[in-house]
């Protein structure tokens, strides 16, 4: 099993941020993770990560029971993609550079890369057509291509788990679809990692995402193949809004509207 997590609860002073989270996702599933602002989406990978201790109940990642294990190892197979890693990378490092310290998951590389290191690197990069990039600043890359880089970086140490966290968030159209088509390239690969996305937005849910998780105020409010989660019945009880759902090429588009269907 890649993610077990059972009745997880998570509390920060006097506030409830997770309560009695129950989670499985298993070996060749890929996950949307879907919730508004302040749902918790974070904080649950926080904990998954091992950056976070729940307050109650159990988490296993890759089949480490945490509280058993060296969380550093435990991560070292799991690759993260949010903006708020994208903040923390030096503004000198070069995109090459960037991607080399995914090999230890450091901010900055403080080791001096071997051949085979630098060769699977400028690979990566240009599996993500980012080959003009590589000897430029990380800080003087567009938004799109800073997605690219980070995610090539989080492949480098050849994950068993990689999680995007909104990967999409300030890109246009036409870079967000570039980058969902990468996405999906990444997902059908025999080998590949398990794959958790996290959006609150539906149309991004590709159709390699096999599984789908709605999380509301903390609480998951449905969970299952993304054939199940995905209809207009649940959507409109988890926004509590009439929704409206147009599916073309396996992907949902979502309206609010007076009549909701199918």
């Amino acid at each position: 099993m890649i993610i077990d997590v059972r009745k997880v609860t998570w509390q920060r002073d006097e506030t409830t941020i997770l309560r009695d989270i129950a989670w499985q996702v298993q070996d060749k599933e890929h996950w949307c993770l879907v919730g508004l602002n302040g749902s918790g989406k974070t904080s649950l990978l926080n904990i998954i990560c091992g950056y976070v201790w729940p307050t109650k109940g159990e988490v296993s990642v890759l089949g480490n029971l945490y509280g058993t294990v060296d969380l550093r190892e435990v991560r070292k197979s799991i690759g993260w993609v949010s903006t708020a890693l994208m903040a923390q990378l030096h503004e000198h490092e070069t995109a090459l550079r960037v991607v080399l310290s995914g090999r230890e998951a450091t901010i900055g590389l403080y080791w001096v890369p071997e051949e085979a290191d630098v060769e699977k690197a400028s690979h990566l990069l240009d599996t993500f057509g980012c080959r003009a990039l590589k000897n430029r600043r990380f800080a003087a890359l567009s938004q799109g291509e800073r997605q690219k880089i980070l995610i090539a970086r989080a492949l480098m140490a050849s994950p068993r788990l990689l999680i995007l966290d909104e990967p999409c968030t300030g890109l246009d159209l036409l870079s967000r679809e570039q980058l969902l088509a990468m996405i999906e390239q990444i997902a059908k690969q025999p080998n590949g990692p398990t794959l958790i996305y996290v959006t609150h937005h539906i149309e991004e849910i590709l159709p390699c995402f096999t599984h789908t998780l709605l999380l509301k105020a903390g609480e998951v409010d449905q969970a299952g193949t993304t054939d199940e989660v995905l209809t207009a019945e649940r959507l409109t009880s988890f926004f509590g809004v009439p929704v409206y759902i147009q599916r073309s090429q396996g992907r949902s588009w979502v309206s609010l509207g007076e009549e909701a269907t199918v």
